[in-house]
């Protein structure tokens, strides 16, 4: 079977929340899957359900406990770095049938790696292996080289109105 090229980008809500569908989806059928949160490196709710799945899918973070909203760190740029490529290890193995690339394209965005090098990643990927690319400012590359791409844009959000990240909800 080929595996295709997603991406989920925008600036609505639900980028990341899809691709866990989607790899809940993929283990459901039995088939495994590896995702790979870029920035990230906090506790998110969705974790203690993966936990138990852990035979099928299995997550790794490559950030530190925030999120970048100013100029990243050397720290941010090495995890980053060297989270594509353990990432470029795992989609040439074929050992897992989707591979999540989660906030990608904001790693790109700020400039921990660049589009080309994560162009190359995915095109260096085992043929059967499906690629979801998620997060905000997907660039042309990256969009040139996708089969599907959804857009999630933001037409009212409660944020605006003050409401804090909730617990199972946002978080």
């Amino acid at each position: 079977m080929k595996g295709y090229v997603q991406v989920y980008t925008g600036n609505g809500k639900g980028k990341t929340t899809a691709a866990i569908g989607l790899a809940v989806r993929a283990a459901g059928a039995g088939r495994h899957v590896f995702i790979g949160q870029f920035v990230k490196g906090m506790f998110y709710s969705e974790f203690t359900l993966l936990k138990r799945m852990e035979d099928l899918i299995t997550l790794k973070q490559y950030g530190r406990d925030c999120f970048i909203t100013d100029s990243p760190t050397d720290q941010d740029k090495d995890l980053a770095r060297r989270g594509l490529e353990e990432m470029r290890t795992i989609v040439m193995s074929g050992k897992y049938d989707l591979v999540i690339f989660d906030e990608a394209t904001i790693a790109v965005f700020f400039k921990l790696f660049t589009s080309a090098e994560l162009r190359q990643v995915i095109i260096q990927r085992a043929e059967h292996v499906e690629v979801v690319i998620t997060g905000r400012y997907a660039d042309k590359t990256i969009c040139d080289l996708a089969d599907l791409i959804t857009e999630m844009s933001e037409v009212k959000h409660y944020y605006t109105t003050g409401v804090e990240a909730r617990t199972g909800i946002e978080k």
